[in-house]
């Protein structure tokens, strides 16, 4: 299971209603922040999460409606925070503004107490591999170089069957984890159990995939293929398509192709009123959703319900 959080849902300026770019994943322990545009520190205090243990950042590009937060969150960090590391993903043209950002101005003076670790994104693959989950990295054509898409994938697994354990006289303890690590066992009676005999069906892990600005999406079907969630943007609706961005419709359209279950739509312009946006995906895509500031979601296999932040999940 996956939570997401939505801090920021709009496109190159901020509205009245909606801050510039930002989202936090929630898996278990972990926090993953994508992008941080200018305000995300403030509706991370909002939205209730806090700082805490949020120390991995994933940008997908170098625009600056995407990465200016950084300065002011680094700072918070350095100055106030229990954070000492932070890991930052992105493209070589990503981190070269990053760096520039961070090292020449926000931690120039002083030299805060931080390690900041750069960590450029050269191919698709694997960045981080948790017990629970893993995260991949793939590149997106967008205006300019380094651009990329991430996905946050349970493992799949076999459920343990405690009935059938108990019916073998299985005891509780290594033996049981050992089977579950795919090991057999030979019981105090002589008897062998296989894994197979007390684990059930391969239950396919939830498939995450967030992907910011994007201007084609043929490159990146296998990519998309099968999730459970997809969240990209929608900067514009049809009448305006052309501009190296996603237009509603088309967002919808690659959903559909790609055989994903849930759609959420970012990065939406202001010039445009949000009934409209979900009315143009949605005769498309009907399972599609427009994030708002503030959103957050549960995603399991199956589904993604829009929650109450507060609420016990």
């Amino acid at each position: 299971m996956f939570k997401l959080v939505f801090f920021g849902t709009s496109a190159a300026a901020p509205s009245v209603h909606r801050g510039l770019p930002s989202l936090a994943v929630l898996a278990g322990e972990h926090r993953y922040l994508v992008d941080c545009g200018e305000g995300t520190q403030r509706q991370i205090l909002r939205s209730g999460i806090g700082f805490r243990k949020l120390n991995n950042i994933l940008l997908t590009h170098a625009h600056l409606d995407h990465i200016l937060g950084l300065g002011g969150l680094v700072s918070t960090f350095a100055t106030w925070e229990d954070i000492h590391d932070l890991d930052i993903w992105g493209g070589r043209s990503t981190l070269k503004r990053v760096n520039k950002l961070l090292f020449d101005v926000v931690l120039d003076y002083e030299r805060l107490p931080i390690e900041i670790r750069l960590n450029e994104l050269l191919e698709p693959g694997e960045i981080a591999r948790h017990k629970a989950f893993s995260v991949r990295a793939f590149p997106v054509t967008h205006r300019g170089s380094g651009n990329f898409g991430f996905t946050f994938k349970e493992h799949d697994h076999r459920p343990f069957l405690a009935e059938k354990a108990e019916a073998l006289g299985i005891p509780s303890g290594p033996e049981r984890g050992r089977l579950v690590a795919g090991e057999s066992i030979r019981l105090a009676d002589g008897r062998t159990v296989q894994p197979e005999e007390v684990l059930g069906e391969t239950e396919i892990g939830t498939k995450l995939v967030v992907i910011g600005d994007v201007g084609r999406t043929d490159n990146i079907l296998h990519e998309v293929k099968d999730a459970n969630t997809l969240v990209i943007e929608a900067t514009f609706l049809g009448e305006d398509k052309g501009w190296g961005h996603m237009t509603a419709r088309e967002s919808a359209e690659f959903a559909r192709e790609a055989n994903v279950e849930t759609l959420i739509l970012t990065h939406v312009s202001r010039r445009y009123r949000e009934r409209d946006i979900i009315q143009e995906a949605r005769d498309v895509f009907p399972n599609t959703f427009v994030a708002r500031d503030l959103d957050y979601y549960v995603l399991r296999r199956g589904s993604a319900t829009l929650r109450n932040p507060n609420e016990d999940v």
